[in-house]
Formats: C-alpha cells, structure tokens, sequence
C-alpha cells in the first residue's frame, strides 16, 4: 500500500498512518512515498517495511555509509546533519513537555564527526562478523563502520584471524589509538602478531595477552579504565561534559558522584569542592576511580562499591551537591526518595534517557530547572545525550 510518511518517532522510525492506525515504517525519513507491507499488528500499532519507494523525499540524502538502511544502527544518516538536530532538539523538548510539563528552550552542542565511537561490540556468526540489525539475530556483514574509531575499524579486518567462528568482540581504543579487545567465545583463540597498538587481549574476561585495562585521556586528566568500566563513547563531547559541569557546579561543597565509573565526573570537579564521595556497582571501575585519583593527584575523594539504592546513605557528611549520571533505566526510588531527604543544594543530571531523565525530574518537586543542554554524543543517530542543573527552591529549608 501507499503511504507518506509524516514524522519521526522517537527511535528515528518513520510515521504514516494506515486506517487510522498509527504505523511505524524504518529506512524512512519525513516526506517519503513509500509502498508498504505491514509486517505485524498490534493492539495500538503497526509495524511495516517498505517494499519500494515511489517517490524519495527533498529532505533525504545518501547515506555515506553503505550498511545504514540493513543495519539501522544510525538511523539519521540518510537525512542531513542539521536536521538531525533539529530531531533531536524537538524529540528531548516534546518528551520533557509530554512527561515533565517542561518548557524550555533548548540548546544543542553539535559534532558533526565520524569515527567518533571509542568503543563498539562486534558479532562473529559462522566467521562473519557484523552487526545484528535491530531486535533481530539478521547479521549483517560489515568490513568498516564509520562511527568507529579508525583504530578500531583497521582491528576489524584481522578479527578472522585470530580464528574466532562464533561469538562477540568488544573493542575499545583510548586517545593514543592503543586498543583493547575482549573475545566473548568459546571457540580456540589463535593470537596472531599485530602492527597495531594492542595493549590487552582478554577472552571470556579474562587476560591473554597484556593488560586488561588502558589509560584514557580527557582534558587534562587521566584515567586507567578496564575493559567493563563504563566510559562515555565520544571523546570530544565528554570534554566538553566536562567544562559544563565545571562551569555550573557550586564550588567549596560536598559532592556525592552516582554512578560514578571510574571517577570521571568527580575528579573532573574534585580541586574545586571540599569532598567528592563516589558510588559505583562495578568493582573494577572502582578500583580504577581509586587509582585515577593518584594518577592525577587529587586527595579529597573517596569512593563506595556496590548498588547506589545499597550504599547512598551510608555516607555521614552533609553532601551539598549530587551528580547523577545513570544508566539507560535512571534512577531507582530508593535513591531519589534518599536524595530528596538529603535536600543538596543543587543536583547535576547526565542522561542518555530522556524519557526516564523527565521521569525522574517529576520526583524532584523541591528543585526547579537552571539549565538544560543536549549534547550530541550519539551522532547519526537516534539518541541524544542531555544535561541538568537543578537548585534548591527554598534555600531556607537548609537552616
């Protein structure tokens, strides 16, 4: 059937409507007129694929990337840069609107870049290694990705020999292009000689060849990060997270980091504050954010292991300040109701989420919004990173 599609959704999808049912068409961008066959119905939905398209819309433009349309991985490459980003400036405000009755004007740090991913998971299936496309176990064969690291992308091209038949690769590379790789088989590894700039190869966890973390560099600071520890994917971006957050915390305070990783956040900010308390699940990045504060130096920090909801109100000091950067989920009610009892100050919010970013604001009532940025972390595709200063609303309640 013939459709148009109309908008987007919040997942880079295209929209038309069939008898009335709201349908959602991928590989499309607004104006298409596309032939569509209707792959399932659901109560409220349908989902479709399109068989052929009978006219491309003015607004779409060749993919650089030759994989976009099977992967779906970066579904906003078949579209301009700007426009994507007036996507996502659109989608962040109509979610804070729908879900937190939140107007603001919104602005957006843009990088328009490839080969900005630091870090991707690779598939291997029967040699083959790709990307699986979306909700799906389809591979689909790659020999490049451009949102990769160039690092990363020449490693690609050696993965089939080191005579991996089925599994995952997790690769990572740091600002000296040294990468790190994790074999997720259990197929028998053959470890070849390599004129890249390798410093660990682990399989299953555990190490084969080197070591099982890298350093990494942000401004002027740096990290020692392990092969799980959690860090942000596009190295300029994050710097610039950083001078934001610089910028706009309270200075001489108490600072409590959730979900801190590796201490990014709180080391970024910890020369300026009194204390800085970190609280993170992950072992490793702990013990990592424990030696990145000696690699830089910093004293006044001190870090907490185990789930945030578990270790929040273990901390006796007053904390004035809290940075929240959670993952995809935000946060659990344990921690906001904690927080809340805590009444800092001011609250810093990273999120990747902006539906359980405006969730969560809902259940701030004492804070108002200051501030508000969206950061284009994610280019080419649909997600968008955002940030939040919160202040206390009745500072008098703090006497």
């Amino acid at each position: 059937m013939e459709v148009l599609i109309e908008r987007l959704n919040d997942q880079g999808l295209g929209i038309c409507y069939v008898d009335n049912i709201i349908t959602f068409v991928p590989n499309t961008v607004v104006g298409d007129l596309v032939d569509i066959e209707i792959i399932k119905k659901y109560k409220k939905y349908n989902k479709a694929c399109v068989n052929k398209y009978i006219k491309k819309s003015p607004k779409r433009i060749n993919a650089i990337c030759p994989y976009a349309d099977a992967c779906g991985g970066c579904a906003l490459m078949n579209i301009p840069y700007q426009t994507g980003l007036e996507y996502k400036i659109n989608k962040v405000k109509n979610i804070l609107k729908k879900f937190a009755n939140i107007d603001t004007n919104l602005e957006i740090i843009s990088f328009n870049n490839i080969n900005y991913r630091n870090k991707i998971t690779i598939h291997v299936k029967d040699k083959k290694i790709g990307y699986y496309q979306d909700k799906s176990n389809n591979l689909v064969a790659i020999d490049n990705c451009l949102i990769a690291n160039r690092e990363i992308n020449k490693f690609l091209k050696e993965i089939n020999k080191y005579n991996i038949i089925n599994g995952e690769v997790v690769i990572r590379c740091n600002y000296n292009n040294e990468l790190l790789i994790n074999f997720l088989t259990k197929d028998k590894l053959q470890i070849i000689k390599s004129n890249l700039k390798i410093v660990g190869i682990l399989q299953n966890d555990k190490v084969i060849v080197g070591d099982n973390y890298f350093v990494e560099k942000i401004n002027n600071l740096y990290f020692k990060v392990s092969y799980n520890s959690f860090f942000q994917i596009n190295r300029d971006i994050t710097s610039y997270l950083f001078d934001f957050i610089k910028d706009n915390i309270l200075k001489n305070k108490n600072v409590l980091d959730l979900y801190c990783g590796v201490g990014t956040l709180g080391l970024n900010i910890a020369r300026e504050e009194n204390k800085v308390y970190g609280i993170e699940v992950v072992r490793n990045a702990v013990e990592n954010a424990i030696t990145n504060s000696k690699i830089n130096n910093i004293n006044n920090v001190y870090y907490l292991c185990g789930e945030v909801s578990n270790c929040i109100d273990k901390i006796k000091d007053k904390i004035e300040v809290v940075i929240i950067d959670p993952p995809r989920s935000g946060l659990d009610s344990k921690s906001i109701s904690v927080i809340n009892k805590m009444l800092p100050e001011q609250i810093i919010y990273v999120s990747c989420n902006p539906i359980t970013l405006a969730r969560d604001l809902n259940n701030f009532k004492d804070y108002k919004l200051d501030k508000i940025v969206a950061l284009d972390m994610f280019p080419n595709t649909y997600h968008v990173e955002c940030i939040c200063v919160l202040s206390l609303k009745n500072r008098r309640r703090l006497v």
